[in-house]
């Protein structure tokens, strides 16, 4: 499950999940790029890693924008010489395309729900063909791409339309290109996602708490609809990126594991 000598790129990796992504990959040992659009937050994440001990790099970039893309993987390349591992953490959902109470979804407009499928697919589709170029296996060395998911994609989730079916497309994204490198490179470029359940972000923080951090009518029936009785913390997903990303993985790929508290196995009866 070592991650020695590794270089990782986490795209959103300023966000709370990109965050801990990051903070996993770099205590399992490995050099890590954080991606992300907004300056300020990216040198918070940049300083507290490697605050920690964690060999960090900023890189500022929009996953939507090939031309930074292109740039920030050529500093990577330029800095450390290889890429073996991807996170694809960037993504979301905006207000525009969210059901609030009493609205319609024929009467949500087509732009914003444009907006959620290109930020969620193709802000996981660009990194993939710009970095995971340069993880094309040139040894026998196992690299790894995650992408990540969400609950959304499996289950119907009222209000998040373009968000559920964006993540949809993500995973059946993720199984063609495990299937496409698997074929070309075998174990050694393998292509996996990560479902998680219900995490407190600061997308969703107002749909789940109210003002006094106490739980909403949607997060309370979120809580008691998960068997482990509680939302998810980022620190949750560490092990199992860190197994995804590690040779403990190397015969696993095109697969969505659920990190959701028993959510998705759970009827509700």
């Amino acid at each position: 499950m070592t991650l020695d000598g590794c270089v990782a790129v986490v795209t959103g990796g300023s966000g709370a999940l990109g965050s801990a992504a990051a903070s996993a990959l770099g205590f399992a040992g490995a050099t890590v790029a954080v991606l992300a659009r907004r300056a300020d937050r990216l040198a918070e994440t940049v300083d507290a890693l490697t605050a920690t001990g964690v060999e960090a790099c900023a890189l500022h970039a929009d996953v939507l924008d090939r031309q930074q893309l292109d740039q920030a993987r050529d500093t990577v390349l330029d800095r450390y010489g290889r890429i073996d591992i991807l996170v694809n953490a960037a993504g979301g959902n905006i207000p525009e395309a969210t059901l609030g109470e009493g609205e319609r979804f024929f009467d949500l407009p087509a732009d914003a729900l444009r907006s959620v499928l290109e930020l969620n697919l193709f802000g996981t589709i660009l990194p993939c063909q710009v970095f995971g170029a340069a993880m094309i296996p040139q040894d026998t060395t196992s690299r790894s791409i995650v992408n990540v998911s969400s609950m959304a994609s499996q289950r119907a989730l009222t209000r998040v339309v373009g968000y559920g079916a964006a993540k949809a497309a993500v995973e059946s994204f993720t199984r063609w290109l495990a299937v496409d490198c698997a074929r070309n490179y075998g174990d050694r470029l393998r292509v996996n996602a990560i479902a998680p359940g219900f995490f407190v972000g600061e997308q969703n923080r107002s749909l789940l708490l109210d003002e006094e951090g106490e739980l909403t009518t949607r997060g309370r029936t979120i809580v008691e609809r998960t068997p482990a009785g509680r939302f998810g913390e980022p620190v949750d997903l560490a092990s199992t990126l860190v197994w995804l990303c590690s040779p403990a993985s190397r015969f696993v790929t095109g697969v969505v594991v659920p990190v959701d508290g028993g959510f998705s196995a759970f009827s509700g009866v």
